[in-house]
């Protein structure tokens, strides 16, 4: 087995995993989250001008190894983006002089998300059916991972999928598109609390692992590898089309997405550097420039999905930074988990500066960008694109590189937020109309751990 097809926990405490095996699981069982052992080193040149599902196989198979076939990866990759709406998956457009938006938002449910989640939904269920056994899959979504986890996942066989979103701070078109799902095996909980409780939530669940491992728990949130691992070939395919290193600024909540572009370049990718934009919830922001890592009160926004205090994938920047340390990563998790700070040594926030650089923008910012591009370009962006234009262009630029803004998810999802800025709501794509005539089925729960696992229990497929 090859170095980055087995897998190592970022807190060093949890045995070395294969792909088939950590994508089934999410968490490791130390509550660490998994990398490669090695980073694979992928050669752009065999990239460029080759057809998006191309690039995917390349990036994907270094990590699969033998948990499955050529053919088999093959086959679930070309499904995957089989139901998006522009041919290059992923498109580049340019918007101004040396500034793009890279589209992410062509899947089935108009998010960045599908991206990953359509191709971990076919691993997920190809791997379970190799294993046996069932699966329970529960997923903390602050928008947009839980209407991609039931669009992958939702009818197939042997899983049930439980969503948890933060009653009341989502878009009302982001809560339809999870409650109205007619699947049985999908249940969704309207969490009387913050995207951050949801989110710790799921990772108590995994801390109770009796009842853990009674109903088979396992996460498709992003701290499943498998999630990074999909959403990091876009960095390539983007810079192919280039043809030279780029800035990506990157809207950033769970750090998920960013962290993904850390990974092209841990794999050979020359990025100029990456640019974490936030919202008002601006801990990563105060993390790269104050030097510390500090949860607050989430605040909701216009970019609800960003509304997030505690970034579960910066544990992987800081295992990286410290140079694959899994003791100080265990350590400083652990002193986070108790006093919601953590300082970063100066040698880790300066490993971290070299790479990030971080800034926030407020709501009347984000509605300024998003008048500012329907201005010069007649686009219409969401709130959390804009996010990224906001602070992408208040930022000076370290070079003459080209700017990439990831476009994480279609503005028809946000009609509120775009008509506030530009006088009227975007026009509603084919796959959203009919949506507010649908019936919706979620239950509202108080944030009790205990609570939800018996809702959980009460609700399994038999």
């Amino acid at each position: 087995m090859s170095q980055s097809s087995h897998f190592i926990s970022t807190r060093g405490q949890s045995p070395p995993a294969g792909f088939a095996e950590i994508l089934l699981a999410g968490l490791a069982p130390d509550g660490g989250l998994y990398l490669p052992a090695a980073w694979p080193q992928i050669d752009l040149a065999a990239i460029k001008g080759a057809p998006y599902v191309e690039a995917a196989y390349a990036i994907l198979s270094q990590f699969a190894g033998a948990s499955f076939s050529e053919a088999e990866l093959r086959q679930d990759i070309a499904a995957a983006y089989s139901d998006f709406d522009a041919p290059d998956i992923a498109p580049l457009v340019e918007i101004g002089k040396d500034e793009y938006l890279l589209e992410l938002f062509h899947g089935p449910t108009l998010a960045f998300k599908d991206i990953a989640m359509q191709i971990l939904g076919r691993l997920f269920a190809r791997a379970l059916a190799q294993r046996g056994g069932r699966a329970t899959i529960v997923a903390a979504t602050s928008g947009d991972t839980g209407s991609a986890a039931i669009a992958a996942l939702g009818g197939l066989p042997n899983i049930d999928v439980f969503v948890i979103h933060p009653k009341g701070r989502v878009s009302d078109v982001q809560r339809r598109q999870m409650t109205t799902a007619a699947h049985a095996n999908v249940h969704n909980i309207a969490l009387e609390g913050t995207f951050d409780k949801a989110q710790g939530l799921v990772k108590d669940l995994f801390a109770q692992s009796d009842f853990a491992r009674q109903i088979g728990l396992t996460a498709v949130n992003s701290i499943n590898f498998a999630r990074i691992a999909a959403q990091s070939v876009y960095y390539f395919t983007a810079t192919a089309k280039l043809g030279r290193p780029a800035r990506f600024v990157v809207p950033t909540g769970n750090f998920g997405d960013i962290f993904a572009g850390e990974a092209a370049v841990r794999m050979g990718l020359s990025i100029e550097n990456l640019v974490i934009a936030t919202n008002a919830n601006d801990i990563m922001a105060r993390a790269l420039n104050d030097g510390v890592y500090a949860s607050g009160a989430a605040q909701p926004t216009l970019s609800p999905s960003m509304d997030i205090q505690v970034a579960s994938n910066f544990e992987r920047a800081l295992f990286e930074a410290s140079n694959r340390d899994a003791d100080w990563t265990r350590a400083a998790m652990a002193m986070f988990a108790k006093d919601r700070k953590l300082t970063l040594p100066p040698g880790i926030l300066s490993s971290l500066r070299a790479r990030y650089s971080a800034a926030a923008s407020s709501d009347a910012q984000t509605l300024a960008a998003i008048k500012a591009i329907h201005a010069e370009t007649g686009r219409i962006i969401d709130p959390h694109t804009a996010v990224g234009v906001a602070v992408g262009r208040a930022m000076p630029r370290r070079s003459d590189a080209p700017t990439v803004i990831l476009s994480t998810a279609h503005p028809a999802k946000f009609p509120d937020a775009v008509a506030r800025a530009i006088g009227h709501p975007p026009p509603q794509p084919p796959r959203l109309q009919g949506l507010e005539k649908l019936p919706e089925r979620m239950a509202t729960i108080p944030a009790k751990l205990s609570l939800i696992q018996d809702f959980i229990s009460s609700r399994l497929t038999p």
